[in-house]
Protein backbone atom coordinates (compact mmCIF):
# COMPACT_ATOMS: atom_id res chain seq x y z
CA UNK A 1 0.00 0.00 0.00
CA UNK A 2 2.82 2.32 0.85
CA UNK A 3 4.57 1.55 -2.41
CA UNK A 4 1.39 2.34 -4.26
CA UNK A 5 1.19 5.75 -2.66
CA UNK A 6 4.78 6.47 -3.60
CA UNK A 7 4.18 5.41 -7.17
CA UNK A 8 1.08 7.64 -7.43
CA UNK A 9 2.96 10.57 -6.02
CA UNK A 10 5.75 10.13 -8.53
CA UNK A 11 3.30 9.85 -11.38
CA UNK A 12 1.43 13.00 -10.34
CA UNK A 13 4.66 14.94 -10.03
CA UNK A 14 5.80 13.75 -13.41
CA UNK A 15 2.43 14.59 -14.94
CA UNK A 16 2.46 18.09 -13.39
CA UNK A 17 5.97 18.69 -14.61
CA UNK A 18 4.96 17.59 -18.06
CA UNK A 19 1.98 19.94 -18.02
CA UNK A 20 4.19 22.85 -16.99
CA UNK A 21 6.55 22.00 -19.81
CA UNK A 22 3.64 21.97 -22.23
CA UNK A 23 2.47 25.37 -20.99
CA UNK A 24 5.95 26.78 -21.36
CA UNK A 25 6.20 25.45 -24.88
CA UNK A 26 2.76 26.83 -25.68
CA UNK A 27 3.61 30.26 -24.30
CA UNK A 28 6.89 30.24 -26.15
CA UNK A 29 5.12 29.32 -29.34
CA UNK A 30 2.64 32.16 -28.84
CA UNK A 31 5.45 34.62 -28.28
CA UNK A 32 7.19 33.44 -31.42
CA UNK A 33 4.00 33.79 -33.46
CA UNK A 34 3.24 37.21 -31.96
CA UNK A 35 6.77 38.34 -32.78
CA UNK A 36 6.39 37.12 -36.34
CA UNK A 37 3.11 39.01 -36.69
CA UNK A 38 4.87 42.16 -35.45
CA UNK A 39 7.66 41.74 -38.00
CA UNK A 40 5.14 41.22 -40.77
CA UNK A 41 3.25 44.27 -39.61
CA UNK A 42 6.43 46.36 -39.66
CA UNK A 43 7.13 45.30 -43.23
CA UNK A 44 3.61 46.24 -44.27
CA UNK A 45 4.01 49.65 -42.63
CA UNK A 46 7.19 50.20 -44.61
CA UNK A 47 5.13 49.44 -47.71
CA UNK A 48 2.46 52.00 -46.59
CA UNK A 49 -0.07 49.19 -46.27
CA UNK A 50 -1.49 50.28 -42.92
CA UNK A 51 -4.71 48.28 -43.12
CA UNK A 52 -2.90 44.97 -43.50
CA UNK A 53 -0.30 46.05 -40.93
CA UNK A 54 -3.04 46.71 -38.40
CA UNK A 55 -4.40 43.20 -38.94
CA UNK A 56 -0.97 41.69 -38.28
CA UNK A 57 -0.49 43.75 -35.16
CA UNK A 58 -3.92 42.69 -33.92
CA UNK A 59 -2.94 39.06 -34.43
CA UNK A 60 0.19 39.66 -32.40
CA UNK A 61 -1.81 41.19 -29.57
CA UNK A 62 -4.34 38.33 -29.56
CA UNK A 63 -1.60 35.70 -29.47
CA UNK A 64 0.48 37.35 -26.75
CA UNK A 65 -0.94 40.47 -25.08
CA UNK A 66 2.32 40.81 -23.17
CA UNK A 67 4.07 41.57 -26.45
CA UNK A 68 3.34 45.27 -26.59
CA UNK A 69 5.35 45.77 -29.74
CA UNK A 70 2.23 45.25 -31.84
CA UNK A 71 0.18 48.06 -30.25
CA UNK A 72 3.23 50.25 -29.76
CA UNK A 73 4.44 49.99 -33.34
CA UNK A 74 0.97 50.48 -34.74
CA UNK A 75 0.44 53.53 -32.52
CA UNK A 76 3.78 54.97 -33.56
CA UNK A 77 2.84 54.44 -37.20
CA UNK A 78 -0.43 56.32 -36.80
CA UNK A 79 1.49 59.08 -35.05
CA UNK A 80 3.79 59.48 -38.04
CA UNK A 81 0.74 59.70 -40.30
CA UNK A 82 -0.80 62.35 -37.96
CA UNK A 83 -3.75 60.12 -37.12
CA UNK A 84 -3.46 61.18 -33.50
CA UNK A 85 -6.73 59.77 -32.16
CA UNK A 86 -5.96 56.25 -33.39
CA UNK A 87 -2.32 56.54 -32.30
CA UNK A 88 -3.38 57.56 -28.80
CA UNK A 89 -5.77 54.61 -28.57
CA UNK A 90 -3.11 52.10 -29.62
CA UNK A 91 -0.46 53.46 -27.27
CA UNK A 92 -2.85 53.35 -24.33
CA UNK A 93 -3.45 49.67 -25.07
CA UNK A 94 0.29 49.14 -25.14
CA UNK A 95 0.66 50.91 -21.78
CA UNK A 96 -2.03 48.69 -20.22
CA UNK A 97 -0.30 45.51 -21.42
CA UNK A 98 3.26 46.55 -20.67
CA UNK A 99 5.10 45.44 -17.53
CA UNK A 100 8.51 46.86 -18.43
CA UNK A 101 9.52 50.27 -17.13
CA UNK A 102 11.54 50.98 -20.22
CA UNK A 103 8.56 50.21 -22.44
CA UNK A 104 6.25 52.27 -20.24
CA UNK A 105 8.69 55.17 -20.41
CA UNK A 106 8.68 55.16 -24.22
CA UNK A 107 4.91 54.72 -24.39
CA UNK A 108 4.07 57.60 -22.03
CA UNK A 109 6.64 59.82 -23.73
CA UNK A 110 4.94 59.27 -27.09
CA UNK A 111 1.50 59.70 -25.55
CA UNK A 112 2.66 63.07 -24.21
CA UNK A 113 3.81 64.10 -27.69
CA UNK A 114 0.44 63.13 -29.18
CA UNK A 115 -1.42 65.15 -26.53
CA UNK A 116 0.76 68.17 -27.29
CA UNK A 117 -0.16 67.85 -30.97
CA UNK A 118 -3.81 67.98 -29.92
CA UNK A 119 -3.22 71.06 -27.69
CA UNK A 120 -4.08 69.01 -24.59
CA UNK A 121 -1.16 70.47 -22.67
CA UNK A 122 -2.35 69.74 -19.13
CA UNK A 123 -2.87 66.06 -19.97
CA UNK A 124 0.52 65.99 -21.70
CA UNK A 125 2.14 67.21 -18.47
CA UNK A 126 0.78 64.16 -16.62
CA UNK A 127 1.91 61.82 -19.38
CA UNK A 128 5.49 63.15 -19.36
CA UNK A 129 5.50 62.85 -15.56
CA UNK A 130 4.53 59.17 -15.91
CA UNK A 131 7.35 58.69 -18.42
CA UNK A 132 9.88 60.19 -15.98
CA UNK A 133 8.62 57.99 -13.16
CA UNK A 134 9.71 55.02 -15.26
CA UNK A 135 12.97 56.63 -16.39
CA UNK A 136 13.97 59.79 -14.46
CA UNK A 137 17.23 60.17 -16.40
CA UNK A 138 15.71 60.96 -19.80
CA UNK A 139 16.56 64.61 -20.59
CA UNK A 140 14.33 64.71 -23.67
CA UNK A 141 11.28 63.77 -21.61
CA UNK A 142 12.22 66.34 -18.97
CA UNK A 143 12.51 69.04 -21.68
CA UNK A 144 9.13 68.08 -23.15
CA UNK A 145 7.64 68.27 -19.66
CA UNK A 146 8.88 71.86 -19.25
CA UNK A 147 7.37 72.85 -22.62
CA UNK A 148 4.09 71.17 -21.72
CA UNK A 149 3.95 73.07 -18.41
CA UNK A 150 4.44 76.42 -20.17
CA UNK A 151 1.74 75.51 -22.67
CA UNK A 152 -0.66 74.49 -19.88
CA UNK A 153 -0.06 77.76 -17.99
CA UNK A 154 -0.69 79.83 -21.12
CA UNK A 155 -3.88 77.90 -21.85
CA UNK A 156 -5.02 78.51 -18.27
CA UNK A 157 -4.46 82.26 -18.68
CA UNK A 158 -6.30 82.29 -22.00
CA UNK A 159 -9.17 80.36 -20.45
CA UNK A 160 -9.37 82.79 -17.54
CA UNK A 161 -9.46 85.73 -19.97
CA UNK A 162 -12.17 84.03 -21.98
CA UNK A 163 -14.24 83.40 -18.86
CA UNK A 164 -13.73 87.01 -17.80
CA UNK A 165 -14.84 88.22 -21.22
CA UNK A 166 -17.93 86.01 -21.04
CA UNK A 167 -18.75 87.49 -17.63
CA UNK A 168 -18.32 91.01 -19.04
CA UNK A 169 -20.53 90.17 -22.01
CA UNK A 170 -23.19 88.81 -19.67
CA UNK A 171 -22.97 91.99 -17.57
CA UNK A 172 -23.30 94.14 -20.70
CA UNK A 173 -26.31 92.12 -21.82
CA UNK A 174 -27.84 92.57 -18.40
CA UNK A 175 -27.30 96.34 -18.56
CA UNK A 176 -28.79 96.44 -22.06
CA UNK A 177 -31.85 94.59 -20.84
CA UNK A 178 -32.24 96.98 -17.92
CA UNK A 179 -31.85 99.95 -20.28
CA UNK A 180 -34.51 98.55 -22.58
CA UNK A 181 -36.84 98.07 -19.64
CA UNK A 182 -36.28 101.69 -18.57
CA UNK A 183 -36.95 102.88 -22.12
CA UNK A 184 -40.17 100.90 -22.19
CA UNK A 185 -41.26 102.60 -18.97
CA UNK A 186 -40.45 106.03 -20.38
CA UNK A 187 -41.16 105.59 -24.05
CA UNK A 188 -41.06 108.95 -25.90
CA UNK A 189 -43.62 107.58 -28.31
CA UNK A 190 -46.11 107.17 -25.52
CA UNK A 191 -45.42 110.67 -24.31
CA UNK A 192 -45.87 111.95 -27.85
CA UNK A 193 -49.16 110.12 -28.11
CA UNK A 194 -50.22 111.64 -24.79
CA UNK A 195 -49.28 115.12 -25.99
CA UNK A 196 -51.13 114.46 -29.21
CA UNK A 197 -54.14 113.31 -27.25
CA UNK A 198 -54.04 116.42 -25.10
CA UNK A 199 -53.64 118.48 -28.26
CA UNK A 200 -56.65 116.78 -29.75
CA UNK A 201 -58.66 117.70 -26.66
CA UNK A 202 -57.87 121.36 -27.32
CA UNK A 203 -59.49 121.22 -30.77
CA UNK A 204 -62.99 122.48 -31.33
CA UNK A 205 -65.81 120.63 -32.99
CA UNK A 206 -64.65 121.73 -36.46
CA UNK A 207 -61.23 120.16 -35.90
CA UNK A 208 -59.39 123.47 -35.48
CA UNK A 209 -57.00 123.96 -32.55
CA UNK A 210 -58.61 125.64 -29.59
CA UNK A 211 -55.78 128.17 -29.28
CA UNK A 212 -56.30 129.21 -32.86
CA UNK A 213 -60.04 129.45 -32.23
CA UNK A 214 -59.42 131.57 -29.12
CA UNK A 215 -57.21 133.90 -31.13
CA UNK A 216 -59.89 134.17 -33.77
CA UNK A 217 -62.57 134.87 -31.17
CA UNK A 218 -60.38 137.53 -29.52
CA UNK A 219 -59.82 139.24 -32.82
CA UNK A 220 -63.53 139.04 -33.55
CA UNK A 221 -64.34 140.60 -30.16
CA UNK A 222 -61.84 143.38 -30.77
CA UNK A 223 -63.38 144.02 -34.16
CA UNK A 224 -66.84 144.09 -32.60
CA UNK A 225 -65.59 146.49 -29.96
CA UNK A 226 -64.24 148.76 -32.61
CA UNK A 227 -67.53 148.40 -34.48
CA UNK A 228 -69.38 149.48 -31.31
CA UNK A 229 -67.60 152.87 -31.34
CA UNK A 230 -69.32 155.52 -33.47
CA UNK A 231 -67.28 156.33 -36.51
CA UNK A 232 -67.20 159.99 -37.58
CA UNK A 233 -69.36 160.72 -40.58
CA UNK A 234 -67.93 162.54 -43.56
CA UNK A 235 -67.78 166.29 -42.80
CA UNK A 236 -67.91 165.82 -39.01
CA UNK A 237 -65.14 166.16 -36.44
CA UNK A 238 -63.83 163.23 -34.56
CA UNK A 239 -64.18 163.09 -30.75
CA UNK A 240 -60.49 163.90 -30.31
CA UNK A 241 -60.77 166.88 -32.63
CA UNK A 242 -63.80 168.13 -30.67
CA UNK A 243 -61.87 167.75 -27.42
CA UNK A 244 -58.96 169.72 -28.78
CA UNK A 245 -61.31 172.36 -30.12
CA UNK A 246 -63.06 172.76 -26.74
CA UNK A 247 -59.74 173.21 -25.01
CA UNK A 248 -58.78 175.85 -27.55
CA UNK A 249 -62.13 177.62 -27.03
CA UNK A 250 -61.69 177.61 -23.27
CA UNK A 251 -58.29 179.13 -23.66
CA UNK A 252 -59.69 181.70 -26.05
CA UNK A 253 -62.58 182.48 -23.72
CA UNK A 254 -60.16 183.07 -20.89
CA UNK A 255 -58.22 185.48 -23.04
CA UNK A 256 -61.44 187.31 -24.01
CA UNK A 257 -62.45 187.54 -20.38
CA UNK A 258 -59.11 188.98 -19.50
CA UNK A 259 -59.47 191.48 -22.36
CA UNK A 260 -62.98 192.46 -21.20
CA UNK A 261 -61.76 193.05 -17.75
CA UNK A 262 -59.03 195.16 -19.18
CA UNK A 263 -61.50 197.11 -21.35
CA UNK A 264 -63.76 197.71 -18.39
CA UNK A 265 -60.94 199.28 -16.78
CA UNK A 266 -60.56 201.44 -19.96
CA UNK A 267 -64.39 201.83 -20.58
CA UNK A 268 -64.45 200.16 -23.97
CA UNK A 269 -67.00 197.37 -24.75
CA UNK A 270 -66.32 194.44 -27.05
CA UNK A 271 -68.65 191.84 -28.47
CA UNK A 272 -68.13 188.35 -27.08
CA UNK A 273 -67.35 185.65 -29.54
CA UNK A 274 -70.15 183.28 -30.39
CA UNK A 275 -70.23 179.80 -29.08
CA UNK A 276 -69.50 177.31 -31.59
Amino acid sequence: MRKLLIICTVLMTTLSFAQDKDKEREEKLKLEKATNYVYEGNELVDADNYISAEMEYRKAISKAPSVVAGSYNLGSTYYEKENYDEALYRLKLAADNSESKEEKHKIFHNIGNILMKQDLCEMAVESFKNALRNNPTDDETRYNLAIAKQCAEQQKKDQDKEEEKKDEDKEDEKKDEEKKEDEKKQDPKDEGDQDKKEGDDEKDEEGKPKDEKDKGEGKEKEDNKQKGKPKPKPGQLSPQQIKNLLEAMNNQEQKVQEKINADKQKGVKVKPEKDW
